[in-house]
């Protein structure tokens, strides 16, 4: 399970608690054509309009879709397109919404990856200044790139609402691998473990259970 299952367990569970989701995933890259091949098919954009149960449609969710399996700022260029960050942003906008309401927006690989025309995520998240929850896999090395994408994440101002540690393989008969007990002692924010999993068709669901415990400390 990587970022976009992630992100789709947590609209689910605010959904599930009954508070209204905005996701947004303004970009994708990888996506195949739909089943009468007239529109790309945006694989990650629909699991999140569905494990949110929003009104918006497809289009709003995922409006920018290329078919290259390449960063999302190489596909539009390779498309022949040009995606500004200006773009993605109005792309994010979601007029609708109440302070009550939740914006999720996911990006498109690390926080440094390019995600449009002479931007990267980073930028993204800076003109949108949401709070910013990081999605780590659980494997060696997963200490050093965490404390930099998160010393990355502060340094330009925003906040780290949490960090998510994901297990994406199966560790059988494997010691502890310490990273989460490491990163706890070495952050201030909190550090959400999640196990692997074997999910079926909606793997947002098993996920969303995972992350039930702390949603008091995620849906502030």
């Amino acid at each position: 399970m990587g970022k976009s299952e992630v992100t789709a367990a947590l609209a689910a569970l605010i959904a599930h608690k009954g508070g209204s989701v905005f996701p947004r995933k303004p970009i994708e890259s990888g996506c195949q054509p739909n089943h009468q091949g007239e529109r790309l098919f945006p694989a990650d954009g629909y699991m999140l309009q569905q494990a949110s149960q929003t009104a918006d449609s497809l289009e709003t969710v995922t409006p920018y879709r290329f078919e290259p399996a390449l960063s999302p700022e190489l596909a539009a260029r390779n498309s022949g397109t040009t995606i500004t960050l200006q773009q993605l942003v109005t792309a994010c906008e979601t007029p609708m919404a109440t302070e009550q309401d939740r914006v999720l927006v996911e990006g498109a690989g690390g926080f440094y990856s390019p995600i449009a025309e002479q931007a990267l995520n980073a930028d993204l998240a800076v003109a949108l200044g949401l709070p910013v929850i990081l999605v780590a896999e659980d494997r060696l090395g997963a200490i050093n790139q965490t404390l930099l994408a998160r010393h990355a994440i502060l340094s330009h101002g925003l906040t780290l609402a949490a960090i998510i540690l994901n297990q994406q393989q199966q560790q059988q008969q494997q010691p502890d691998n310490g990273n989460l007990a490491s990163i706890q002692k070495m952050v201030t924010e909190l550090v959400i473990p999640l196990p692997f999993t074997v999910c079926g068709s909606a793997p947002w669901m098993e996920l969303r259970k995972q992350l039930e415990p702390t949603f008091s400390a995620l849906y502030r």
